[in-house]
């Protein structure tokens, strides 16, 4: 079953979300439920605040490298730590499922190292590069209150906001 996903400027995705004591029955149900809204929206990553539950889950899957249409290796996540990032950055174009057809070039460290546990409760390290890496600290963000154009110039910023709200102007008065 597919959860409604919030849009900015909604106060919900500025929160800090809270970490989970332990992946119980309800948790790992609410990561399958993010993954199925994840693949429906279509995205590559989904944080928990973005379903209104301000907890630290996130879960990831940037296709397949042969077919990037197909699911890749999915990632669910409970409390993620990054514990290292790289000297060298990359730059993607980033889009949010939180922040509809708005894209910006974003700038982060081209590899992470993340720490968290898994949906068997297990805890877990991943060594990401690239896209993988750009989704995986895009996710934390969201779990840190923080959205991709955070990291963007103020002027850019406010220019994506008020075309979110001229939609939903337009999408009210169609309605």
């Amino acid at each position: 079953m597919a959860l409604q996903i919030i849009t900015a400027p909604d106060p919900r995705l500025k929160l800090i979300a809270k970490p989970v004591d332990r992946v119980s029955e309800d948790i790992e149900h609410l990561m399958r439920q993010m993954a199925d809204t994840m693949y429906a929206a279509p995205g590559i990553g989904l944080a928990a605040p973005q379903v209104g539950q301000p907890l630290q889950v996130i879960v990831v899957d940037v296709g397949n490298d042969d077919n990037p249409d197909q699911p890749g290796q999915l990632y669910m996540m409970a409390n993620p730590i990054i514990e290292w990032v790289s000297d060298d950055t990359c730059s993607y174009k980033e889009g949010c499922l939180s922040l509809p057809d708005q894209y910006a070039d974003v700038e982060r460290p081209a590899h992470v190292k993340v720490r968290y546990v898994s949906e068997q409760n297990q805890e877990k390290t991943l060594t990401a590069g690239g896209l993988l890496a750009t989704c995986i600290q895009h996710e934390i963000d969201h779990l840190n209150g923080l959205l991709f154009v955070d990291h963007i110039s103020q002027l850019r910023r406010n220019m994506i906001y008020r075309r979110l709200l001229k939609q939903r102007r337009l999408d009210t008065t169609a309605n």
